[in-house]
Parts: C-alpha cells; structure tokens; sequence
C-alpha cells in the first residue's frame, strides 16, 4: 500500500494498536508509524486504553472497527485467549498473547512474539543462549513465562527465584509440561535466599519484575551486597537505564535494557499484519528509538 503522501490518515489506513492499563506511557506507536511511514505502508498504530472489565468488548471491537490486528499488553495477556479462534504453539503453551490479528472473516489468531524478540536482542548484542547458558530469572509473573520459555527452549539451565516460591515452582511446572525436555533444567528458589551462590553460578540475569520502572520509589530486586562480575550478563526487561543495571555496571557485568526486546518483538507482531520485512521494520523501530 502507498502512504497517503499528505501524511494524513486517510479512508484506506489500516489501523492497529495495543490493549493494555494503563498505557500511556508505551513507546510501541512511535516506533511502528516510523516503521510503517519509511516503508510506505498505510498503517497507524494507536494506544488503546482498555480497563480489566471492558476487555471482552474492545477485544470484539477490533474486527468491528476495522482494525488489522493489535498487540496486547499488561494486563491483559492472558484474558485475550478465551477470545482466540486460532492461536501459535506458544500461546497455547504460556496462555498468554502479545500479538492479535483480525481475520478476514472477523475471527482472530493469536501470537505472543515476546520469547522471540528476547532472544533476538541478546543476539543483536552478541549474547549466545544455548546449552552452556546459566541463567537465573527474577520473578515469576507473566513476563517470565516468555523468558524462561525461550532459554530453556534454547538449551539453557534455567534458576526461578521469586519471593514467592511457590510462584516460581509453578512455572517451571508449566515449561516442563510444554517442553518436557527441559524439566531437568529448571529450578525454583525463593528470593533472596541463597542468592550470592545463585548468582556466582550465573552467566545471564535476567530480570522480569517491575521493580526499576520508578527508579526513586522502587527498591532494588536484588541484594545490594551481592555483587555482580565480569564475564556475566544482566538484563532488565524495563526499557530505561534501571539501577540494577548500573550496579550490574560498577560490578562490570554486561547491561542489556529491554528496549531492543520491545522492537524486535514489535516488528515480528508488524510483519504478521503487514506482510512487510522483520528486518526493516526492526530497523526503522530501532533508528527512531535512538533518537530520543
């Protein structure tokens, strides 16, 4: 399709947004309209504020409204499910959508391109996940279940700590029954205990809770005496610089933020509505989120 050269949105613009409360604060529509306008394609990309209740409606809405498709965030993953007529293996496996698009026939199909744009930002900064990974995850919510999914899908040895164990045996009990190939390599833990030996044996951290997203009210998910060293990776799944990762830092760990996770699973959600390339789209994603 042709951008409407005005730069106006016309009769002919397909729309897609993201579901979640709040919203306000998501990067995703600036960085897809860049992605859709350098490659001409007459998309527009909306924040769609949803309240818990009003989620069946809006998410019946979409084909209503003409929309192509949409991503869905916090925190409503798994409530767009039981609204899917068709969904990819791994949301079966999680219960749990990023990513929906609209059918011709109104109907939807489910996604969650989370896992896969995890992986593709540690590769685009050289980190390999494979059967020598360490990793040790923080948290256990909706976010983890796409971490540990794809690292111990990948090969590695996966370490849950949460403050709730029996949170964090839960999913590893849910991997292990989709990939039970893997269960070997799970564990639970309860935060923060044992954590100087758990991170001693760590090569990749990875953090998936909130805590960092308000840098002056958060407390740090982690024990400030427990440091961090060369050779060992830190990610933080919030897309900012995150006191963890500038202690990961001093300790002189690598720091990886979740922004690059953000577009590269942005851009796998793009290419399923619009049949464009990953690849550019990621690149158009990424170039304008430097520029900020």
């Amino acid at each position: 399709m042709a951008l409407d050269t005005s730069g106006r949105i016309g009769g002919a613009t397909r729309l897609v947004g993201v579901l979640g409360w709040p919203i306000a604060h998501t990067l995703s529509p600036r960085m897809q309209n860049a992605a859709f306008a350098a490659l001409g394609l007459d998309f527009a990309y909306v924040a769609l504020p949803v309240a818990p209740e009003r989620l069946p409606a809006a998410v019946r809405g979409l084909a209503a409204l003409g929309f192509a498709g949409a991503n869905v965030t916090v925190p409503h993953k798994a409530g767009v499910v039981p609204f899917l007529a068709e969904m990819s293996p791994i949301v079966r496996a999680l219960g749990a959508a990023n990513t929906l698009l609209v059918r011709a026939d109104g109907s939807l199909y489910g996604d969650n391109t989370d896992a896969h744009g995890f992986l593709a930002d540690l590769r685009g900064h050289g980190v390999a996940v494979g059967p020598g990974t360490r990793a040790l995850v923080l948290g256990a919510g909706g976010a983890a279940r796409s971490v540990v999914y794809a690292l111990a899908d990948a090969g590695a040895t996966v370490k849950v700590a949460n403050r709730t164990v029996t949170r964090a045996e839960e999913l590893c009990q849910l991997i292990a029954g989709v990939l039970p190939e893997t269960a070997h390599r799970l564990a639970a833990h309860a935060f923060p205990n044992n954590l100087t030996d758990l991170a001693a044996d760590a090569t990749l951290i990875v953090n998936t809770t909130s805590l960092g997203l308000h840098p002056a009210t958060d407390s740090l998910p982690w024990d400030p005496a427990v440091s961090f060293r060369p050779g060992q990776v830190v990610y933080d799944l919030i897309y900012a610089a995150t006191p963890l990762l500038n202690f990961a830092r001093e300790g002189g760990a690598g720091a990886i933020n979740g922004l690059g996770m953000l577009v590269h699973q942005g851009a796998r959600s793009a290419a399923l509505w619009t049949g464009a390339d990953e690849g550019e789209l990621a690149r158009f994603m990424q170039e304008e989120l430097e520029r900020s």
